[in-house]
């Protein structure tokens, strides 16, 4: 049965203490304390060693209370020699003292306004220096690309291709119909107070061809697919993986982002459209069910109501939110640090930033649009 942890003072010399250790020393035991070494520590030690002999075994506790004892005499001015300790306890006292301790340092609530203003300036100049710096690396891989010089496998592109649109008909799917059902109850509830029941066959069919249907689809791929996008390179950005593509003298961006961007700014429209068809059958299932209205009579008032320029504009707005998204999640993808929390704060960055651009430039085009 092992002994109880316990230490012993000798002092061999009026300035040289020697320190004995007994027992096992683990965490299962209760370390005795530092009074009787504070005792002994008068003016007059000016060493201290250690001896180890009787030591049974040994783990973290023995290291914590070593650490006391080197606080404490550090604090006095007094010279420890580490030579009597077992090697492995040398080695991990060498290695907590490798690298100094580091404080994080938490913005001072008294500071002044203008220093404050002035550290937030500079980090947004940072800022847009790198999404400048990355705008101009993806025009440089696409001239590439317009060059005849491929930056990226055409396989990576089609399963992008897939991801986008195939794989997300689903989602979208059930989202665009519930739009439309929405829409057509709203108009419904209104127009029956007129006997303008017909009308909301116009009512979806231009909410979801102008509006709701490229907003609706840039919304769920910015969930979907702009996200994937950030936690797909920030988990490489964390792996090293980017940085080896830079040292085999290969462009991250015109391998990784590239193909991304493109495959969105393709399949978007597409997206765009089915997300419209199946609006307006949503909405023909209230116009059906609920106004007394036949499907042929509710499609062709929706026939006759929309225009190919209306379905342009919805289509220019698709395109644009799938340069947004991808822009959006591959820059927080490529900015993302070295931690899996960085990769969460990445990605959560990227789905807050892609919908906010697609709403902004939504009232941008609309605005430019009517005028």
């Amino acid at each position: 049965m092992s002994q109880p942890p316990a230490y012993s003072l000798v002092a061999p010399r009026p300035d040289r203490v020697q320190l004995r250790f007994s027992g096992a020393w683990t965490l299962h035991n209760t370390p005795p304390s530092l009074d009787n070494l504070l005792t002994a520590l008068t003016p007059a030690v000016t060493e201290i060693v250690f001896a180890c002999d009787t030591l049974e075994a040994w783990d973290t506790r023995l290291l914590i209370f070593l650490k006391a004892v080197l606080a404490t005499t550090r604090a006095r001015g007094i010279e420890v020699a580490l030579d009597g300790l077992p090697q492995g306890v040398q080695r991990l006292l060498t290695l907590s003292t490798a690298v100094p301790e580091q404080s994080v340092r938490t913005p001072d609530q008294d500071e002044w306004l203008l220093p404050r203003v002035g550290r937030r300036m500079l980090l947004l100049l940072d800022q847009c220096r790198e999404v400048a710096t990355f705008i101009g690396e993806i025009l440089l891989a696409m001239s590439a690309l317009l060059a005849g010089r491929r930056p990226f496998k055409p396989r990576d592109f089609f399963a992008f291709m897939q991801n986008c649109g195939v794989e997300s008909l689903p989602i979208v799917s059930l989202i665009a119909v519930l739009v439309g059902v929405i829409l057509s109850f709203v108009g419904a509830v209104q127009l029956q107070m007129f006997g303008a029941q017909i009308y909301v066959a116009n009512l979806v069919g231009l909410g979801m061809v102008l509006e709701m249907g490229a907003l609706m689809s840039g919304v769920i791929i910015a969930g979907r697919i702009g996200a994937a996008y950030a936690a797909q390179l920030g988990t490489m950005q964390v792996n090293e993986e980017i940085d080896a593509l830079r040292t085999m003298g290969i462009s991250p961006v015109g391998f990784l982002v590239l193909p991304r961007m493109l495959a969105l700014m393709l399949m978007l429209p597409l997206l765009c459209i089915y997300a419209d068809i199946m609006g307006i059958l949503g909405g023909s299932i209230i116009g059906v069910s609920m106004l007394d209205l036949s499907l042929v009579e509710y499609l062709e008032q929706t026939r006759k109501t929309l225009t190919l320029n209306q379905c342009g504009q919805g289509l220019l707005k698709s395109s644009v939110f799938g340069v947004l998204i991808g822009f959006a999640g591959c820059l927080r993808g490529m900015q993302c640090g070295r931690s899996a929390l960085a990769v969460g704060e990445a990605t959560t960055s990227a789905v807050v930033t892609s919908i906010v651009l697609i709403v902004v430039s939504d009232s941008i085009i609309t605005y430019f649009l009517y005028r």
